[in-house]
């Protein structure tokens, strides 16, 4: 059987999970024990089988044991981003019916702000607990470590990162799995791609909050690894978490790529990497020449996935496949990709549309049918909302996020490549690339970056930044202006948050426009 139970039975000394930063542990007996007192904990709140829980917390050892006690409860639970403010952490508990809310005392000076957001939802807290709230600790001390009585594994539901507009949570029909069910995505893609055994040390340096981190921790005490798990992700610290505890798999976005190749090379030369077997990445499509220089450094280890948290398909593409068809997501693990033209129809390889995997598998955004509508040609065959294509061999390439497309003069522009491409100057530490609005042309393409030093910024900067830019890219996809910000709006998993500069903008377009007539 892959549950933690079962190593807890085989190795119950072995670490389970470690913060990399304060060194904190926990066994696979520790985690068993602790999983089955927070399933009855549940229990005695009465949160029975195909109910809702919430819970908010920074990474942490006690994130990973409710998670596993609600997996072992038959729960469906929904990790809040950390980052968010008690009126948006507020929307998304009572959003998805959570009959629970757990904070960590990190949220107990806004805790009773928390608290009036919360809805109906009983609240506890996990250390010093805040007024009107309830001890997590102390109920679960209270419990037997021993099963619920009717175990059944649960399941998440996770909400978008609100990228393109109000976060949605992405939610299948509650099916009362055995506990020892892993996630059908994550299987294909770390029993048969990862090559991940009981030896195999993972390390997780992104919010445990988000799916693909909390996905794989979890797979990870599946299969009987260690995982290690920073706190935050810093580029320096990272690679010393690499050479101490000998990392043999890790999952990273590819902005923590850029972050780690602009430290400077006597400091990436001081650690040792070599113990990494298969460094996964996902998130976004990884710049080519960042990946290139990633393989030249750590070698053909990358392994590069194409999915979302609907979970209803993906692709794989290893290190040699991406060599052979550079800037390749990947080809399918799972039934075909389906590109679409703006009518539905099928498209030939090399041809740009929407991609839509053609699976079989539905999903849907909790309380907004008409999105979930729009998500699928017909049942079964669902997109993401990335724009790309096929190549001859099968292999996927995404061009950009179809709410980001330029249409200039007529044609259609991607600004991926245009960001990609920026993102490797030397100056540039950050970069984002989208429309403007353009008497002439309707829309036009602007960049705004973060140059490594602000300092720097100018309108001389930007026309260098252009005139660098048209050496590699056609005229028409290069920015017509720059713009530069001291920092740029990201995701703590690295996603760029294009639609606030995006807004920005377009508001500012619209308010002239007002004044003018």
């Amino acid at each position: 059987m892959k549950h933690p139970s079962c190593h807890a039975r085989r190795t119950p000394d072995k670490i389970a999970y470690v913060m990399a930063g304060s060194g904190e542990t926990m066994t696979y007996a520790q985690l068993d024990a602790r999983s089955n007192r927070g399933a009855q904990a549940l229990r005695a709140l009465g949160v029975g089988p195909g109910d809702h829980i919430a819970l908010l917390m920074e990474n942490r050892l006690e994130f990973i044991e409710i998670i596993w006690a609600a997996h072992r409860a038959g729960v469906i639970y929904t990790a809040v981003s950390r980052y968010l403010g008690p009126d948006e952490a507020g929307y998304i508990i009572r959003d998805c019916g959570a009959k629970v809310f757990i904070a960590s005392d990190a949220y107990r000076d806004k805790g009773p702000d928390y608290l009036a957001q919360a809805g109906d939802a009983r609240c506890l807290m996990v250390g010093a607990v805040a007024p009107g709230y309830a001890s997590w600790d102390e109920l679960t001390a209270a419990q037997p470590a021993e099963p619920v009585a009717d175990e059944f594994a649960g399941m998440d539901m996770l909400y978008s990162s609100g990228t393109t507009g109000r976060p949605k949570g992405i939610t299948k029909a509650f099916e009362a799995n055995p506990i020892e069910w892993i996630h059908p995505m994550l299987s294909l893609l770390i029993e048969h791609h990862s090559q991940v055994d009981e030896a195999s040390v993972y390390l997780s340096p992104a919010p445990l909050y988000h799916a693909a981190p909390l996905r794989f921790c979890l797979t990870m005490a599946n299969l009987g690894a260690t995982c290690v798990i920073m706190e935050k992700f810093d580029p320096e610290a990272y690679l010393a978490a690499v050479q101490k505890w000998s990392v043999t798999h890790s999952q990273l976005v590819p902005t923590m790529f850029v972050r780690m190749l602009k430290l400077p090379e006597e400091v990436r030369a001081a650690y040792d990497v070599s113990s990494i077997r298969m460094a996964i990445h996902a998130a976004a499509p990884c710049p080519r020449e960042i990946k290139q220089r990633m393989i030249d450094w750590w070698g053909p280890v990358l392994l590069e996935y194409y999915a979302g948290t609907e979970a209803n398909g993906g692709t794989v593409a290893t290190a040699e496949q991406w060599l052979e068809n550079p800037g390749t997501v990947g080809a399918t693990i799972t039934g075909r990709i389906f590109i679409a033209d703006p009518d539905g129809n099928e498209l030939p390889a090399g041809e740009i549309g929407d991609v839509y995997f053609d699976t079989g598998i539905d999903f849907e955004y909790f309380g907004d049918p008409e999105k979930s509508k729009k998500a699928f040609l017909r049942p079964g065959c669902g997109t993401l909302g990335d724009v790309g294509y096929v190549n001859e061999r099968g292999f996927l390439f995404l061009t950009d996020r179809a709410a980001y497309t330029i249409i200039s003069g007529g044609v259609n522009i991607y600004p991926q490549e245009a960001e990609d491409l920026l993102v490797c100057h030397p100056e540039v530490a950050d970069c984002a690339v989208f429309g403007v609005p353009d008497e002439e042309m309707g829309e036009a393409v602007k960049a705004v970056v973060q140059l490594s030093d602000a300092s720097a910024a100018s309108d001389d900067k930007a026309a260098e930044l252009i005139g660098w830019l048209r050496e590699r890219l056609s005229h028409i996809k290069a920015p017509r202006s720059i713009d530069f910000r001291e920092d740029l709006p990201r995701t703590a998993t690295g996603k760029l948050m294009k639609r606030l500069l995006k807004d920005e903008y377009w508001a500012e377009a619209r308010k002239k426009q007002g004044v003018n007539a």
